[in-house]
């Protein structure tokens, strides 16, 4: 177009509000009428119906959190509140509503979405925190307004936050137990039919009534006395019982609570999915203190209610995980006991043998995937036809043919160039990139097995890397190495070594946003709590299961990260004994390209040397047994050594230097 139509061009999508190049994808309600795109939702049918059920209520506003009743990481649709009010998917946000307005407020990875989303109804507020609703409350709500909540979708830091917030100021919150949001939603998705399962016995050690024993020993030696145990986390029942489920997205969890008393078992659920089977596998039909007895989902409010009636007893909560729904019927105070984390959570942190054994042999099996997704890519890539969509279907696909496949344990972030620039980018249909030799790729992808679940990341480079490309990647592959190789007492928290992966990038000021590590599990969800290396994170312990996953991103140009998964181990050190180490169960290997080996220590190199042989001596045999004699071929060229290996990615600066005065002074002599 010549240049004069572009300028014509510009001023027409200028009188439209339709952006040049992006054919109209995001709201422009400064328009008469506005406009909005396709993949805005129209809300303003349900928002009226939403007022109409708050006004006989006497409540000025009403807080949709973005969360379930379980405070669970990942929801499932039916739970998905903010959505269905708002027309907005992404994974964080809250709203608020008011008889004259809403808002949405999310952070900053789904600003352009929720534009693309909303429709005019709906104001954005380019913020997250509770200070930043809670001064839009005071502003929008009159004196001596209440402003309505679910306290099953609140946790009780989210509801004293709200307060303190609010204090002062004649605005107070209202607990309202029957949500609102569920009474408009008329076609709101059901709870999947399918039944609950056990997990077979052999990726079990520990049968469901020795944790029970265990559980109450716990209860039984503590100082405070509880007399009961409310578990509300979803991953807290399922342990408990060895039972799975398929309510949320990616993870094999199902509605539930549990109350656990020395002499009875509670199990709050949807008892039409318990078959007989499972009925007299958890001793249903007796009455003892290890029968189970099956209570309705919905009937936990009115049972615990009943429970601390009682005269003499004392319930103990993690105050992580407990709604404040169940948490406000526990009075007077000194009913009831708390801590961070309930019992179930800090025994389950801890894999016994058969878990750790199962969740190694998981790894293995996973890898072979993702060997199989970056052989692959290296010979497709420079094709031209490959995208970031297909890369994350192909190494779906792979594992999928696997043993004991249950699906991916998450979203698959699959990222190239700038996307891969922000941390939790996955692609759409309308975002994924062409995979080119000229971008970094990196892919964050996991499974879900029967005996384990697996979190994985790598970052390759198919054409030639920049000078600083390889200089961040090798010194984020030196925090992961710092951080892997570290001894330490056991007890040590996490969060006093996570430095140990950012020293190398502080050193050229460079740094990463997101955490170094979490917990996972074992067919479980795979970011478990409270390993890792955050603050509000357990001590370390031998048998714990923790990621190790350093980054660097570089706004609209690349990102990287190194994600690997670790097991806990003893060490014997020369003096002091209960030392620990960390041993790396994740089995690909990185990208030589992009590894600066000047700029690794000996020390450094000796444990990336110790690994490739670890990966050689493991999955070796499983490539062989699989029949995949060109995915072992390709492992081994990537796992050469460094220390001994001839090739350019192999070999430091200064050994170059002397083979080339090595070659010199032999021409010399000739």
């Amino acid at each position: 177009m010549p240049s004069c139509g572009w300028l014509l061009a510009l001023s027409l999508a200028a009188l439209t509000g339709i952006a040049v190049g992006a054919e109209g994808t995001e709201r422009n309600c400064s328009l008469s009428p506005p406009y909005l795109p396709s993949t805005a939702v129209n809300t303003t049918l349900r928002l009226q119906e939403l007022r109409e059920r708050m006004r006989p209520l006497n409540i000025s506003a009403y807080i949709i959190p973005g969360t379930d009743a379980h405070l669970s990481e990942y929801i499932a649709p039916r739970d998905n509140r903010v959505a269905f009010m708002t027309g907005f998917t992404g994974s964080a946000g809250t709203a608020v509503v008011t008889q004259t307005k809403a808002t949405l407020w999310t952070d900053s990875r789904y600003w352009v979405q929720a534009e693309r989303q909303m429709d005019c109804n709906w104001e954005l507020e380019k913020d997250v925190s509770i200070s930043s609703v809670a001064e839009w409350l005071i502003t929008e709500v009159p004196p001596g307004g209440e402003i309505g909540f679910d306290p099953f979708l609140f946790s009780l830091q989210t509801q004293e936050n709200y307060n303190i917030n609010l204090d002062s100021s004649n605005r107070s919150l209202k607990s309202i137990p029957a949500n609102l949001v569920d009474q408009v939603w008329t076609e709101r998705p059901p709870i999947p039919p399918d039944h609950l399962t056990r997990l077979p016995d052999r990726v079990i050690q520990r049968t469901w009534q020795m944790k029970v024993d265990h559980i109450r020993n716990q209860m039984r030696d503590n100082p405070y006395e509880p007399t009961a145990l409310l578990l509300s986390a979803l991953d807290e029942t399922a342990w408990l019982f060895n039972l799975r489920g398929n309510d949320i997205p990616y993870n094999p969890f199902f509605y539930s609570y549990t109350l656990l008393t020395m002499d009875d078992i509670w199990l709050f659920v949807h008892t039409d999915r318990v078959t007989d089977e499972l009925k007299e596998y958890l001793n249903a039909s007796c009455v003892g203190s290890l029968c189970v007895q099956l209570k309705s989902y919905n009937t936990v409010r009115d049972h615990l209610q009943k429970y601390v009636a009682q005269p003499g007893v004392k319930v103990w909560i993690g105050t992580e995980y407990t709604n404040y729904a169940l948490y406000e019927l526990i009075t007077p105070e000194e009913k009831l006991m708390t801590s961070s984390y309930s019992p179930v959570l800090t025994t389950k942190a801890v894999k016994d043998e058969t878990e750790q054994r199962i969740l190694r042999d998981a790894h293995v099996r996973d890898a072979v995937a993702v060997i199989q997704l970056l052989m692959w890519l290296e010979k497709a890539v420079p094709e031209g036809k490959e995208t970031e969509l297909t890369a994350a279907e192909y190494v779906n696909n792979c594992r999928s043919k696997q043993k004991d496949s249950r699906g991916p344990s998450f979203e698959t972030i699959s990222a190239s160039g700038p996307n891969a620039a922000l941390a939790h980018y996955s692609p759409t249909e309308e975002s994924s990139r062409r995979l080119t030799v000229d971008e970094m790729y990196l892919v964050d992808s996991g499974g879900q097995y029967l005996d384990g679940t697996t979190d994985i990341t790598r970052t390759v480079h198919w054409g030639t890397p920049t000078d600083m490309q390889r200089e961040a990647f090798t010194r984020v592959l030196m925090g992961n190495i710092e951080i892997s190789r570290t001894i330490f007492p056991s007890g040590t928290r996490g969060a006093n070594m996570e430095m140990l992966g950012r020293r190398a990038l502080w050193q050229v000021g460079l740094n990463y946003g997101h955490g170094t590590g979490h917990g996972v599990g074992n067919y479980f969800g795979v970011h478990e709590w409270p390993v890792g290396f955050q603050t509000n994170n357990i001590p370390f312990r031998s048998g714990m299961f923790t990621s190790i996953e350093p980054g660097y991103y570089k706004d609209n140009d690349f990102g990287i990260r190194i994600e690997d998964i670790a097991v806990i181990v003893p060490v014997q050190t020369k003096y002091g004994h209960n030392y620990l180490t960390f041993d790396t169960v994740s089995l690909v290997p990185y990208d030589r390209k992009l590894i600066d080996t000047s700029l690794l220590s000996s020390e450094q190199l000796k444990w990336l040397d110790n690994y490739y042989a670890t990966i050689r001596r493991l999955m070796g045999p499983e490539l062989d047994r699989q029949g995949l004699h060109e995915e072992k071929a390709w492992m081994l060229k990537h796992t050469e050594p460094f220390l001994e290996s001839g090739s350019s990615a192999s070999v430091c600066s200064s050994s170059m230097t002397l083979i080339a005065l090595a070659i010199a002074l032999l021409q010399n002599i000739i």
